[in-house]
């Protein structure tokens, strides 16, 4: 058992001057990347001349979808990098994209669900989103098997990042 750990240890510093700049730039990445589809979707509606939402507005829109959910589950089933979905969940209640009601069940929470002007802001991203997938592969070169080996990553950084909150790792 000794052996195995003095192994472990003689070769740690190795592993992390090669690893460390991966991972640091992989996080650089994942931020960068949430940010620049923030700008993507903001630019999609200011081509379309359309201000009343904003970037983070439109994207919660969409998560939403058909579904009726709690701000609880919409911000746990969507990251919404720098953002307050609570005050974002206010607005668009206010400006008639969102209905909310109180729960049948438990009366403390409230249901969320898209009114028709949230549902055509869901359609608008949707758009979006079937525009890249169409032109991602031959525009920007990025096959099915990359987003399969990507999102395979992503999945067991999450994971490991999950068990260090979770095991206090």
């Amino acid at each position: 058992m000794k052996t195995a750990a003095k192994t472990v240890d003689t070769q740690a510093p190795v592993v992390e001057t090669e690893i460390k700049p991966l991972y640091l730039e992989a996080l650089t990445l994942v931020e960068r990347l949430h940010r620049r589809l923030l700008d993507v979707i903001k630019d999609e509606f200011e081509r379309r001349g359309r201000d009343d939402v904003n970037s983070v507005q439109a994207l919660l829109l969409y998560n939403i979808g058909d579904k009726e959910l709690t701000a609880s589950e919409l911000r746990t089933r969507g990251y919404y990098l720098g953002s307050n979905v609570s005050y974002n969940v206010k607005k668009l209640v206010e400006m008639g994209y969102l209905h909310h009601a109180r729960s049948r069940i438990d009366r403390r929470s409230v249901r969320i669900s898209l009114t028709d002007k949230g549902r055509q802001v869901h359609e608008i991203v949707n758009r979006l989103y079937e525009k890249h997938i169409r032109t991602v592969e031959p525009i920007g070169g990025i096959s099915m098997d990359d987003f399969k080996r990507l999102n395979q990553a992503l999945v067991r950084l999450e994971r490991y990042w999950t068990d260090q909150i979770r095991y206090r790792l």
